[in-house]
């Protein structure tokens, strides 16, 4: 699903990362774990094609993204990944619902299929009360879980998580983890996890730890 070869990255002299080769199979949970520094956040931006590499190719679902014009990279992103940060990024102006809803106004869809799916994800998520809430009305946690729900709205292929779990309590946080595979599960989507947490990296399917802008 995701194949990555010879990716390098610099900032202005500091040379981030240093010839990383990473790769994800469908359906597949992968963890990415080190200090902070390494470089994970980095390849991680890089990979949902935020930001370009030095070099390198990355592939996702047989697509060679980094070949793409502007235009049609933004159409692929939005269709084909979902991204989930530390910090929700909801928009405080707009309800659970509306915040969800988004990213697929954003591609030109929001059909009463895709009202269907967006209720489905908030049952799934166990935020089924909160659709009609903002966010100031909502609990970390679960403002979180509406976040997860507006990044698989389109229905993607890859699910990419900085920290996701970074800001909450321990037991929201468990929660939070167990809910990944769920998901994973049902919707049988790949997700890569840039984490400091131990216990979510034990549950991955496979973990790499990074070093100095390559893998150990």
């Amino acid at each position: 699903m995701i194949q990555a070869t010879g990716i390098e990255k610099s900032f202005g002299t500091l040379k981030v990362l240093k010839g990383i080769d990473f790769s994800a199979s469908d359906r597949e949970v992968v963890s990415i774990v080190g200090a902070s520094g390494a470089g994970k956040s980095t390849l991680l931006s890089i990979l949902g094609s935020l930001s370009r590499p030095d070099a390198g190719h990355v592939l996702i679902n047989g697509t060679d993204i980094f070949s793409l014009a502007e235009k049609p990279l933004a159409a692929f992103r939005n269709r084909e990944i979902g991204f989930v940060f530390q910090f929700h990024h909801l928009l405080p102006e707009f309800t659970a619902m509306e915040n969800v809803l988004l990213p697929a106004m954003i591609g030109g869809r929001c059909d009463a299929a895709v009202k269907e799916r967006a209720r489905t994800l908030f049952e799934d998520l166990g935020v089924a009360a909160r659709m009609t809430h903002k966010p100031s009305e909502m609990s970390g946690g679960e403002q979180q879980r509406v976040a997860v729900a507006r990044a698989l709205i389109n229905s993607p292929a890859v699910l990419l998580a900085d920290e996701p779990s970074g800001n909450l309590d321990s037991v929201t946080r468990a929660e939070l983890h167990k809910m990944f595979f769920t998901l994973r599960d049902k919707y049988g989507i790949t997700i890569v996890i840039v984490t400091h947490d131990k216990d979510l990296a034990a549950m991955s399917d496979r973990t790499l730890e990074m070093r100095d802008g390559l893998f150990i």
